[in-house]
């Protein structure tokens, strides 16, 4: 979908702030997997107009998220034309790999993992093919087109020879997997996952919760019910069960209205996963990490909400009569998809002003320390 002339006009010379083009630490990659994943992630040339990466979507110095004035405006991310865009928030690249192989899990009665916010990528490596061939991101016409722009740098080939066998290039979609896989021993790196926040240093004893932010902690294991989902425990928590959850999240009609897709359209998450099939599942998304959060906005699979208290007072409040969503003024709207919402671990918790203002300090202490500075 296209944006209208008069929002296409307005963004045209904002669409490459923040597009991530920097160079790997190495040119010479020789058999390191990492450094050639590095530079192969923000590779600009790799879609095509030649105008966008992985980093421009998922920024390293902006704790993975894109900060271009679009998606911060809107919700979602511009596409390689300047034009096209998303119709969902684009997913944290950090920690992800943690995130297990989609699967269900007979035990629990429930699907869990996967890449996507809908978990339709089984792993990272699956997930990294994706995006070169997405109309609305970097709109490359096949994977042979994207192989072929890989084999404009010299470098490049000579460390895909080294690594997967001198006969890579001889099948094409050998020489895909073999990118994505590049691209995944990168995002595996702990660069994405450093965990160097408070939390962390307060765990090993290096740093102190303040009253508040400890008040906040007992919250989200107690009354607030966040652990439910979000489980807190062990010294390397991802704070996600990897689970996937209606939570009843409305309409973003900015987003709607700026790609077209109007708000007859309806997202059914998880249900869209051709590998499920069960209709209670409508509406569902993938449990993301909450490390991070609070420098991760906007917020919400469609980027409806903006402010990290704003997420806050919805799970509190989203199912009591004449809550105002404070970024509106107006009362909650119903969720996208409403039949299938989660009504027994959110929507009326009964938090006060200042528990909710408790919990939003707890979660600034999940921010890593290199990005600390982004914190509102």
């Amino acid at each position: 979908m296209k944006f209208n002339t008069l929002l296409a006009t307005t963004l045209t010379g904002l669409i490459f702030t923040g597009c991530g083009g920097g160079s790997s630490s190495s040119e010479n990659f020789g058999r390191n997997q990492i450094a050639l994943g590095e530079k192969l992630y923000h590779d600009t040339n790799l879609s095509n107009n030649r105008t966008m990466s992985c980093a421009t979507c998922h920024v390293i110095e902006n704790a993975f998220v894109d900060p271009r004035p679009t998606n911060l405006s809107l919700g979602a991310s511009l596409g390689d034309d300047g034009l096209s865009i998303g119709d969902r928030n684009a997913p944290i690249a950090a920690y992800a790999k943690f995130i297990p192989r989609f699967h269900f899990d007979t035990h629990e009665g429930l699907y869990i993992g996967g890449q996507f916010l809908d978990g339709r990528a089984l792993d990272l490596t699956e997930q990294a093919k994706g995006p070169f061939l997405n109309p609305v991101e970097m709109n490359m016409p096949d994977a042979a087109s994207v192989i072929a722009r890989v084999q404009e740098n010299a470098e490049y080939v000579q460390a895909f020879k080294a690594i997967y066998g001198d006969d890579i290039f001889n099948n094409t979609q050998k020489a895909y997997e073999a990118l994505a896989d590049t691209i995944a021993k990168f995002e595996k790196s702990n660069t994405f996952s450093p965990f160097s926040s408070k939390y962390d240093k307060a765990l090993k004893g290096d740093a102190i919760l303040t009253e508040q932010e400890t008040r906040g902690l007992a919250l989200f294991n107690g009354k607030a019910e966040c652990a439910a989902c979000h489980p807190s425990d062990g010294t390397h928590a991802q704070f996600t069960d990897f689970s996937y959850d209606n939570l009843g999240v409305p309409v973003n009609h900015a987003l709607r209205d700026a790609n077209g897709k109007g708000d007859t359209f309806v997202d059914n998450g998880l249900y869209n996963n051709p590998h499920v099939n069960d209709a209670g599942l409508k509406g569902a998304f993938r449990v993301s990490t909450l490390r991070n959060i609070a420098v991760t906005g906007p917020y919400m699979h469609n980027g409806v909400f903006k402010d990290l208290a704003t997420v806050v007072h919805f799970y509190n409040t989203r199912d009591v009569p004449g809550a105002v969503n404070p970024e509106t003024g107006e009362v909650w709207e119903k969720g996208e998809v409403d039949i299938n919402k989660n009504t027994a671990e959110l929507g009326n918790l009964g938090l006060t002003a200042e528990e909710e203002a408790d919990l939003v300090a707890f979660l600034k202490t999940l921010t890593d320390e290199q990005y600390e500075h982004l914190i509102p």
